[in-house]
């Protein structure tokens, strides 16, 4: 069973990556808010605080305790590294960019004290907060003594003829075919299928290099209600681009294999879309020292998303070199994400400091994907079984002296995924300093986060490869320049 799971769950399995499937439902779907420096030092526990410009993505109501108008920018420099362990092997790779992670602009008007109304102030927000960042490079190296990643294109294979493989399989099983990776014989019992890769004892490797982000843009409005409740609604339009590069590689170390030495398949993917969604938000400040926050986010439609795609298949088998392009792969589909749930609670020590949380509900496996010409119905099923629900809990805190503020936060983000298999809770420290004037305000954040997965080479109904131990390690330094009035 927990083969048929992989099987069904990692991107990096023959036929899937570049097909549309789950993974992609998962990666659109898991949000690790950025925003601004104030935000992420505390961990992104902002839900109940509001008057900062990350609030528009998580508690929309955050707008309404905004006084004064503000422009906020926020560069970044983000990097990320990966360490792997295959089988005793250890391979790591690494990635640093910079980019940006906020800018928005809130305007605040407040009403005639003698107007009569419950609104005291109400709020106009746009802008963008980027909500994952996609970066990333790997090494996976290690020695395997049971089987290949061919063995996956038998399994794949079955009964279909040699003169079906083309049309059928364009994009894997063809190119290998042509590079005599994939070959035929014929004995008196007639033809099979035959390979000159050895079943196990060569070395394996994979390098990834990954690119894009999801950057959320942002319309709100908000309002302020006799200084104890505050409401706020946001449209958000988020846009991903991914862009991912992988090579692997199968190779004779010892020179000892007759007529093998290496061979090798790489994919170029790039996918890219826009979606659409509603936040809504409410906070209450019913005392002086607390506040209460809840929000509610409507699942994201990304419409029109586009995947393209292409492999290439290289083989030297002992001598010949052959390489053989696939062609070009293109496909439009949908995917609805999650509905995400959000309460929020923080503590107000005088004008000293304060303590938040926000606690976060996230159904993964409600995710779906669906499009004019196909019938998604395997991969949805395969979401409803193998995603579940998950919680995000996030803790910041904010310490002010004079002009300065100092700020901490924790975060986990739960796994997304059914059963045993451990692929990808997350958690974060962060910490912070601020500093403001009248009219002017700079923020300064360092957020580590890590994430630890098991990730499997590749997969089928009767081949696995051993887990590789993933370690990833993100790093973002952030800097926020604030200008109110």
């Amino acid at each position: 069973m927990k083969k048929l799971l992989t099987f069904i769950l990692l991107a990096s399995i023959i036929g899937l990556s570049q097909a549309q499937n789950e993974t992609d439902a998962l990666r659109l779907s898991q949000v690790f808010y950025q925003g601004t420096a104030r935000s992420m030092a505390m961990g992104g526990a902002f839900g109940a605080l509001g008057a900062d410009f990350s609030t528009l993505s998580t508690n929309p109501a955050g707008l309404g305790l905004y006084r004064t108008s503000e422009f906020t920018i926020t560069p970044e420099i983000f990097y990320r590294k990966t360490a792997s362990d295959y089988n005793g092997s250890y391979g790591q790779d690494e990635r640093g960019l910079f980019n940006l992670s906020n800018i928005g602009y809130v305007t605040t008007t407040k009403l005639p004290e003698n107007s009569g109304s419950t609104i005291k102030y109400y709020q106009y927000g746009f802008g963008m907060n980027r909500t994952n960042t996609y970066n990333n490079k790997s090494f996976i190296t290690g020695d395997n003594h049971e089987n290949s990643k061919v063995d996956t294109y038998f399994d794949k294979l079955g009964n279909t003829s040699p003169e079906n493989i083309e049309n059928d399989f364009p994009f894997d099983l063809y190119p290998a075919w042509y590079v005599y990776v994939l070959d035929t014989l014929r004995d008196e019992e007639g033809l099979y299928y035959y390979s000159p890769v050895p079943q196990g004892g060569i070395r394996q490797e994979e390098s990834q290099t990954i690119k894009g982000s999801n950057n959320e843009w942002l319309f709100a409005v908000g309002a302020n209600l006799n200084d104890v409740f505050y409401v706020g609604a946001t449209l958000g339009l988020p846009y991903s681009r991914y862009i991912k590069t992988s090579t692997y590689t199968e190779y004779d170390i010892a020179d000892t294999i007759p007529g093998f030495d290496s061979w090798s398949y790489t994919e170029d993917l790039e996918s890219t879309g826009w979606g659409v969604n509603l936040k809504l938000g409410v906070i209450a400040w019913p005392v002086e020292w607390l506040r209460l926050g809840a929000a509610f986010h409507t699942p994201t439609l990304y419409y029109g998303m586009q995947d393209s795609w292409r492999t290439t298949t290289e083989s030297n088998l002992d001598g010949p070199y052959y390489r053989k392009d696939s062609p070009d792969g293109t496909y439009e589909y949908d995917i609805t994400t999650p509905y995400h749930a959000i309460g929020s609670a923080a503590l107000i020590i005088k004008k000293s400091g304060t303590i938040s949380v926000d606690y976060e509900y996230v159904d993964y496996s409600t995710a779906r994907l669906g499009s004019v010409d196909d019938n998604f119905n395997d991969v949805n099923n395969a979401i409803r079984h193998n995603f579940s629900s998950s919680t995000n809990l996030r803790f910041g805190t904010e310490w002010r002296y004079s002009n300065l503020a100092f700020r901490g936060g924790y975060a986990i983000y739960g796994n997304p995924y059914t059963g045993d298999l451990d692929l990808g809770a997350t958690k974060s420290i962060s910490l912070g300093i601020g500093y403001q004037e009248e009219g002017f305000g700079l923020d300064f954040a360092y957020v580590h986060a890590t994430t630890e997965q098991d990730y499997y080479l590749y997969s089928s109904e009767n081949y696995t490869t051993n887990a590789t131990n993933q370690t990833i390690d993100r790093n973002n330094f952030v800097m926020t320049a604030r200008f109110k009035f």
